[in-house]
């Protein structure tokens, strides 16, 4: 009897213990045009509820984010990506303009509505034209489950974003990018961080009101510690053109997390960055607590024309303002690309933590990533093919099968191995245009190669971060030179090779990625440089396009869907 007792208390007790459910994190922006003045020059920003950077999103891994997005940019149109959040089931809501969706004109409102399902570090941020430039963007923090234990510990959480940040509009640079003769965006004016930053207002005939360093909008980013702590500092790069590095004075970082995935611990002075990727670095706050300390990002990659970004590590009780008494330290050199490659090698998975790749792959694509020119203009172009969005987003013409709105001639998959000189600039620089697509059979397993080449400059091979939507991947390897396809496969890593969802293409070299072609949709794969991306530096994979379910009719609207999913 007393058993029975027991079991029925036991039954009861299982029945009644809370078990955490998934939650919905429900939010609502007004997006606008507004004068800010991030490092101290006034200009047109476009805020999320009146802010740049955007509101942070805090969710946990399970949960549904839903975004009611209200465009009052009075005349732009808009889109917003979820960069690192896969949209399984979901693939209308990765936000991606000409792509997954038409953009949302001024007035309207869309909802995007989507799944967290794994926890880390990710971000949002304009997928519209050059519009992540002008300051739309934030950061998505996902937390582990309950009862979940990560491999780290730490007292306190904390997220920054790095930009660098443009005096002139994107329509000004659009214009430039688009002339013949070709007119440059030049460097950024400005470092920011966490959207703050400081321009140098005497050098140039500026007024005062428009820019003033005393303006408390651009007062030095802080991040307030206690002496004797831990911090995670989720540290993420969204900029326009910059290769960043990133240093706190006098504090080591210990890399635990990249895009979301588990590292293999390892220490590091200089964090290396670049636009799309994210990380989580350990920190202690170990150091003499009578001061601040400088929190500094410099451009590294290209010649250093812009000021190195300033912040500071705040050692409560100092006040967050204190200056700290030494000279802020400077960077690594901005042309040795030796330590960039060497960190990027050394981000492996952690060994708790490892997801093993499929040891061999179905297919595999080599992407020449070269800049080229088509009727004079200058463009960058994937195997001499410089892409283009076609007017009727590729996910509603695929699902409707509207084949006719774009070209369905298959793109090359490799180029001129033998022949082409990746160290000089191309003796045939003419590329073409094409909105045709890569077509994946689903579920295979697909190899890509970044392949990198001298630009339409001499001696000048730059930085690619690539980054991949709807998708994680293994980084298989990076080297030097011309990748070869029958010797380098051999030196893969298929042990314990990371998972990310942006990786850099390192100047004349190339990098190797593997990923399963299982979620179903169409995904752009493209360079996360703003002007190179703009001129026709991406590619979009379709796969399983059948299994998509039912597309919302808010998602139409644009080219040849006028008119569909209404009564």
């Amino acid at each position: 009897m007393l058993l029975k007792l027991l079991a029925l208390c036991l039954f009861t007790f299982l029945i009644y213990v809370p078990i955490a459910e998934a939650r919905i994190r429900h939010y609502k922006w007004e997006v606008k045009y507004e004068y800010k003045s991030p490092d101290c020059y006034k200009k047109l920003v476009i805020t999320i509820n009146g802010k740049s950077p955007g509101p942070t999103i805090l969710a946990q891994e399970g949960d549904t984010v839903i975004v009611e997005v209200t465009n009052k940019l009075l005349l732009e149109n808009l889109a917003i990506h979820w960069h690192g959040i896969r949209q399984i089931g979901t693939p209308w809501s990765d936000g991606t303009e000409g792509v997954t969706q038409c953009p949302v004109v001024p007035g309207d409102t869309f909802k995007y509505e989507f799944k967290v399902d794994r926890a880390g570090t990710y971000l949002y941020h304009a997928h519209y034209g050059m519009q992540r430039e002008s300051g739309l963007y934030g950061s998505i923090r996902v937390s582990v489950p309950d009862n979940f234990t990560e491999p780290f510990a730490y007292d306190y959480d904390r997220s920054i974003i790095l930009t660098d940040w443009y005096h002139k509009s994107t329509y000004e640079q659009a214009t430039g990018l688009s002339s013949n003769p070709f007119v440059w965006v030049g460097e950024p004016q400005s470092l920011l961080i966490q959207g703050k930053g400081k321009f140098n207002c005497s050098s140039s005939s500026l007024t005062a009101d428009t820019c003033n360093t005393s303006n408390p909008e651009c007062s030095p980013y802080a991040i307030t510690v206690i002496p004797g702590k831990t911090y995670r500092l989720r540290v993420a790069s969204l900029t326009a053109l910059s290769a960043l590095s990133f240093q706190l004075e006098g504090h080591n970082m210990t890399v635990v997390e990249a895009d979301g995935h588990y590292v293999e611990p390892f220490v590091v002075k200089n964090l290396f960055i670049y636009s799309g990727e994210t990380y989580s670095v350990i920190i202690k706050a170990d150091q003499d607590p009578s001061r601040n300390y400088w929190m500094t990002t410099n451009v590294v990659g290209r010649p250093p024309n812009t000021t190195q970004g300033l912040g500071f590590l705040n050692y409560y009780p100092n006040h967050p303002r204190r200056s700290p008494p030494t000279v802020p330290p400077t960077g690594p050199i901005w042309n040795d690309a030796a330590p960039r490659l060497a960190q990027s090698r050394a981000i492996k998975a952690h060994h708790d933590f490892i997801v093993t790749p499929p040891t061999t792959s179905d297919r595999t694509i080599v992407f020449l990533n070269t800049q080229n020119r088509i009727n004079g203009y200058v463009h960058w172009s994937v195997n001499n093919v410089s892409f283009t969005l076609p007017h009727t987003p590729y996910l509603t013409a695929l699902k409707n099968k509207l084949h006719h709105v774009f070209s369905q001639t298959p793109p090359p998959e490799g180029y001129d191995f033998v022949n082409y000189d990746i160290y000089n600039v191309s003796k045939n620089p003419n590329a073409t245009t094409s909105n045709a697509i890569y077509r994946l059979g689903f579920n295979t397993t697909v190899d890509i190669i970044l392949q990198n080449a001298n630009t339409l400059n001499v001696n000048n091979s730059e930085t690619h971060p690539w980054h991949l939507h709807g998708h994680d991947f293994w980084v298989l390897g990076y080297g030097d030179g011309k990748f070869d396809m029958n010797k380098d496969p051999k030196n893969y890593n298929l042990v314990n090779p990371i998972m990310k969802n942006t990786v850099p293409l390192h100047p004349y070299g190339w990098t190797a990625i593997r990923f399963k072609a299982n979620n179903p949709g169409a995904w752009l794969f493209h360079c996360h440089i703003e002007a190179h991306f703009y001129l026709g530096m991406g590619v979009v994979f379709e796969e399983g396009i059948d299994k998509v379910g039912e597309l919302p009719s808010s998602v139409m609207g644009c080219g040849e869907t006028k008119g569909f999913g209404k009564p």
